[in-house]
């Protein structure tokens, strides 16, 4: 039987986009303000992880492919932030 490979990085916007619903569920609810900013902070932390996933990717590639004029424009955009 093929098992088909989860893109790790795809995996991981679909897990932050989860965060984020939940996060917005917790505002509409109510809930404690320290409580939303904890997940406000742990979506950051999964944002940033995953933008250094992307990074990490696209300059092994660049390595291996010795094609790396669009990696000055990704590390300028990430960061910016």
């Amino acid at each position: 039987m093929n098992q088909i490979k989860k893109d790790p990085i795809a995996a991981s916007l679909n897990r932050i986009r989860g965060q984020v619903d939940g996060i917005s569920r917790m505002y509409e609810e109510k809930r404690p303000c320290v409580e939303i900013a904890r997940q406000l902070a742990a979506v950051r932390n999964s944002i940033s992880r995953v933008a250094r996933d992307i990074l990490t990717s696209e300059a092994g590639a660049c390595s291996r492919d010795n094609n790396c004029g669009q990696l000055d424009l990704v590390l300028k955009e990430l960061l910016r932030y």
